[in-house]
């Protein structure tokens, strides 16, 4: 759930249940088959400081760890990238206690150990992701949130360091203070033709001003030239990839107020010309308008998004003044939401879209025929991802995955088609007999089939069993087939998992949206009972061990779940949940999306009718409630409130807080007692 910071918050790495929309999968010593391109070769065995074989990491887990531990390790990998010559791996990992670590290895050099470059902390800044300026030298940012004047802001630096550690300078000469961060501005445009200069969005564009601006960036001197001046109400920019910057967007005030309307003007800059005229107007608050993504040089065009008979989809825009438009891609069954990218200059080669399954529709034949082939030779039902290429495209860095395999990059060469398993995303949980995950639907009360995935925990008939009901997060948002580490640990444990994409999803276009997952609440909600309902119908669910389990939303809809129907589940936990909506309200008071939040709750009884904590007597069930007191997306006022109203009202009630952790709760030890305690806590 992103409220307060809307638009800034909910491009940050929040780290939640889901971080990517792609599922994540493994074909280490798995042969491949017959008749394909390519073949899998022997892997690079990385050992380091926390970087050790698979092997090994499932031999400890296996010896040493209990379930908890090995389903709350966060992964491995968070960020991986390949230099330009396509020889050398750049890769964040998990460093001691809090501290992250970047790594860079050579891949040409047999046995070669990855040696760390840099550290951060983690007290209170992270490293969020690393690439590569040239074969020597890395661009990064590093981020986190930190308290000031009584507020929790996310803050964050662009930093360049040589991979052997030496060199280090700061890109972020400013920090620009607005919409609940102190941030560092973010790179456009990676300049694959010019050895070490970077397009850079920077607070003040270095020509001095409020706002933000454009420079070109040398990151080996800290020499930066001024290409866009900044201004106030700047949001955006994207550049075409070759160092022009084609588009720019300005959020639309509310009336003559400093609060954000929900809306942002867009203006491109035809080829040759300085000067800006209008593209769009997008109003992201309400879903309509045009949202541009990226500009194809060569077409002269810009890709984005926007709804076509009720449903999300790739459209192209002319900026030769035209502004001819023309759909290149559109689904009759749900939102088209993805562009597929590829190569230094981000190539669009593609776009994707949820099924029961994450589809792709490449534009370019040949990424094409070797996605069909690569998802041959690992297998059925796995998904792969073209993550990053040299600059020649001709060495791919590829990530592939399942629902039953937590993942792994590879390095495939098209001049040679060998593919080498390169690092696990998750390498404890990779021998621990995962269970599949395959998509159901069931009937709503109002005969509505609702689309979800059922897990079932391996080695029985799924009958009788204790059942938890998994809501998503958002409610903006989805759940998709592949690697859940909830849903895997519930069901290691003997749980049935079912994750239903209620009304109020994401994914499905407008109307399946309806007004949104708080006011639709009754909807939404009775949808997620009625998944619990199936389950018992069924014979999956024992109905005396039937439990709901959600984060951010997700905990919103188990709590009212329980005030909804509150003899059906016999235990709630709530991670990081919205309680009371007059509460997100008034909290949202004062910032500058105050307006946007107070249009997307609405007014009317369903204020007091949809929140858990002013309706706290109806609640049965015993509660457990987890949150982190730096959460900027949901506010841990809002899990204060709930237990404060739960005891009044004499309800059984345990709550944890976390400090200095944000709605991600990304802590491995913190994760691993929050599973623990949940599986003590549930019936069984």
């Amino acid at each position: 759930m992103n409220i307060r910071n809307w638009r800034t918050v909910c491009t940050m790495p929040e780290y939640g249940r889901r971080c990517c929309r792609s599922p994540w999968i493994s074909c280490r010593n798995r042969p491949a088959k017959k008749g394909l391109v390519m073949r899998i070769v022997p892997g690079i065995l990385l050992f380091s400081l926390g970087v050790v074989s698979t092997a090994a990491l499932a031999e400890d887990a296996d010896q040493h760890r209990t379930a908890a531990q090995i389903f709350g390790a966060v992964p491995a990998v968070f960020d991986i990238s390949l230099s330009p010559d396509g020889t050398k791996l750049a890769f964040i990992a998990p460093g001691p206690g809090k501290m992250t670590d970047l790594f860079a290895v050579d891949l040409s050099q047999a046995n070669q150990d990855p040696v760390r470059v840099t550290r951060a902390s983690g007290d209170p800044e992270d490293l969020q992701w690393c690439n590569w300026v040239t074969n020597a030298r890395l661009v990064c940012q590093v981020g986190g949130r930190q308290e000031h004047n009584g507020e929790i802001y996310w803050f964050s630096n662009i930093v360049a360091i040589n991979s052997d550690g030496s060199n280090p300078l700061l890109l972020s000469k400013y920090r620009q203070k607005a919409f609940g961060s102190f941030s560092g501005g973010s790179v456009i445009d990676w300049l694959p033709d010019e050895e070490g200069s970077i397009l850079m969005v920077r607070a003040g564009g270095g020509g001095g001003g409020y706002g933000w601006g454009v420079a070109k960036v040398d990151t080996i001197s800290g020499k930066m030239k001024t290409e866009e001046n900044p201004k106030g109400e700047t949001l955006e920019y994207i550049s075409d990839g070759l160092g022009h910057v084609r588009i720019k967007g300005m959020r639309i005030k509310e009336g003559r107020t400093e609060l954000d309307s929900g809306r942002i003007r867009y203006f491109y800059r035809p080829d040759g010309s300085d000067e800006w005229e209008v593209l769009s107007t997008l109003d992201y608050a309400n879903r309509t308008g045009f949202n541009p993504y990226a500009v194809d040089s060569i077409g002269n065009r810009v890709f984005g998004f926007t709804p076509i008979n009720g449903r999300m989809a790739l459209v192209a825009i002319k900026l030769d003044g035209s502004k001819s438009q023309e759909v290149i891609f559109a689904h009759d069954q749900v939102d088209v939401d993805s562009l597929l990218r590829i190569g230094r200059n981000n190539r669009v080669v593609g776009v994707s879209y949820a099924l029961e399954k994450r589809e792709g529709e490449y534009f370019d034949p040949e990424l094409s025929s070797l996605a069909t082939a690569l998802e041959s030779a690992l297998g059925n039902k796995k998904s792969i991802n073209f993550i990053d290429s040299s600059q020649d495209e001709t060495k791919l860095l590829i990530w592939a995955g399942a629902d039953t395999d937590p993942g792994q990059y590879f390095l495939f060469d098209k001049q040679t088609k060998q593919m080498n398993p390169l690092l696990g995303v998750r390498p404890l949980v990779e021998n621990q007999n995962l269970a599949e995950s395959r998509p159901v639907s069931y009937p709503a009360a109002d005969g509505t089939m609702i689309p979800a995935y059922l897990t079932l925990p391996r080695g029985g008939l799924g009958k009788n069993i204790p059942a938890i009901v998994m809501p998503h997060g958002g409610p903006e948002a989805r759940d998709e087939w592949g690697f859940d580490w909830l849903a895997q640990f519930y069901a290691s444990q003997g749980f049935a998992v079912m994750q239903p994409n209620f009304r109020g999803s994401s994914g499905y276009g407008d109307a399946w949206y309806h007004k949104n997952g708080f006011q639709g609440w009754r909807t939404s909600i009775g949808d997620v009972t009625d998944a619990g309902r199936w389950l018992i119908s069924e014979g999956i669910a024992k109905p005396s061990a039937l439990s709901i389990v959600g984060w951010s939303y997700g905990g919103y809809a188990a709590l009212q779940s329980a005030v909804l129907a509150p003899d059906l589940f016999k235990a709630v936990v709530a991670i990081a949940p919205v309680t009371d909506l007059s509460l997100l309200k008034s909290e949202s008071r004062g910032y500058y999306n105050g307006a946007v939040v107070r249009e997307f709750i609405g007014a009317g009884s369903h204020i007091k009718e949809g929140s858990p904590a002013q309706n706290a007597a109806a609640i049965k069930a015993p509660v457990l409630l987890f949150h982190g007191n730096y959460d900027q997306n949901v506010d841990v006022k809002q899990s204060r409130l709930m237990e404060s109203k739960l005891k009044d009202n004499d309800k059984s009630v345990q709550y944890y807080e976390y400090p200095k952790l944000a709605h991600g709760l990304h802590d491995a030890r913190v994760r691993a007692e929050i599973l623990q305690k949940s599986l003590d806590f549930l019936p069984k």
